[in-house]
């Protein structure tokens, strides 16, 4: 196939849409079911590139989870504990431990599931049938991968009234070196971004605490290759191995990480007690929970927690989760680790990392407020990589 032709682009008023080769040779990918969109192969593209990267780099099967061009999440094929498996909705699915490219699919697409909503999944290994088991219960747009088992096709091929998206992608393909879009009729041209994120760029730690475990340098990695392929500005929160907040496409560095930390916090509070063991209704979808779960944690647009509102989710009226206790549950987490694409240009950004929790950092350095920022991090015990290299994507 060397195009295929697509319903609109962006928006229905953008047509004619396609996708091809510019050199005339055959696209490296096969459409296995469905009708994928413009904005549905931009997300898969990107999610593609992360999640082969991140295999790359740690020897781990990988999945993310996409929405609009930049991740909620993604994540290596770690096993979840119990109390992870029932925030993820997951605590019902026998095997799982045993199945790498589900635990990582589980995790990515459970971190942040208000913003996984409608996404695009993809995943570095050929999807199984239990993976796709996982991928039928969510609200999903599509999935690409390297390849798929016949059961995992055949299941994938059933949702969505048999309209699912999926995508196969030819692992061995090789972009070329440079890359060109264009804006208001002009062409850009650059080289693409084949910067290599792995344990070495993690070795100029500028910081007095220079101690690193292996652990902090896998998640200093998920964070700085979901980066790469995240909407600039954008800060990562990283932890067990996945992203568990992502602030994307923000115009100052501090509303990108108290962005990603507020969906650091949400994600841990999930694993509250109080919020695993809310009476839900039965007749409440998982849509329904996950907005629900949100509005107990965050207040948000209704208290779902007062009388009269309560009735429509629980069985039971629930205990509310105060901010006392929230602030209680939230600073006995350590351990987090975090990434940014491009230097903090104030020690504000720490301050607010450490309020969730974070005891790594990497982020490229070249501030001329880098020794305020060091300063900070050497306050709290923090150890701060420096990496050389900003990581924005446009």
């Amino acid at each position: 196939m060397k195009e295929f032709a697509l319903k609109y682009g962006c928006n229905p008023n953008q047509k004619p849409s396609r996708i091809y080769m510019a050199d005339g040779s055959d696209l490296p990918l096969t459409i296995l079911n469905g009708r994928p969109g413009y904005i549905n192969f931009l997300d898969a593209l990107n999610a593609w590139q992360l999640v082969k990267e991140l295999k790359e780099a740690t020897g781990m099967a990988a999945a993310t989870s996409f929405k609009h061009v930049s991740p909620t999440s993604a994540s290596v094929g770690k096993p979840l504990s119990e109390a992870h498996k029932k925030a993820c909705f997951v605590d019902d699915v026998a095997g799982l431990d045993e199945n790498p490219l589900a635990c990582a699919y589980a995790r990515a697409r459970g971190t942040d599931r208000l913003c996984s909503f409608g996404d695009w999944v993809a995943l570095s290994d050929t999807c199984d049938a239990l993976t796709a088991s996982l991928i039928a219960r969510e609200v999903s747009d599509g999935v690409i991968a390297p390849g798929y088992t016949d059961e995992a096709l055949a299941i994938l091929k059933g949702k969505r009234k048999g309209g699912y998206n999926v995508v196969a992608i030819d692992p061995g393909y090789v972009p070329a070196e440079q890359e060109t879009k264009q804006v208001y009729g002009i062409t850009f041209q650059q080289g693409r971004n084949n910067f290599r994120i792995d344990r070495s760029l993690l070795e100029n730690l500028v910081t007095q605490n220079k101690t690193l475990p292996p652990s902090a340098q896998i998640d200093l990695i998920v964070a700085l290759i979901t980066l790469k392929y995240t909407q600039s500005n954008s800060v990562c929160y990283a932890w067990d191995g996945q992203a568990i907040g992502v602030g994307a496409g923000q115009q100052s560095r501090i509303h990108c990480t108290r962005l990603a930390g507020s969906k650091a916090d949400t994600f841990f509070l999930r694993m509250h007690p109080k919020t695993l063991a809310l009476p839900f209704r039965e007749d409440l979808g998982r849509p329904g929970r996950d907005n629900v779960i949100d509005g107990y944690i965050n207040g948000n647009e209704e208290d779902v927690c007062a009388e009269g509102i309560w009735q429509n989710y629980f069985t039971s009226r629930p205990e509310p989760l105060t901010e006392a206790e929230k602030r209680a549950y939230l600073d006995k987490i350590t351990g987090v680790a975090l990434g940014s694409d491009a230097f903090f240009p104030f020690p504000d950004n720490v301050k607010r990392a450490r309020a969730s929790g974070v005891s790594y950092i990497a982020q490229p350095g070249g501030s001329i407020r880098d020794d305020l920022v060091i300063e900070e991090c050497d306050k709290w015990g923090i150890a701060m990589a420096f990496t050389g290299m900003r990581l924005f994507h446009h």
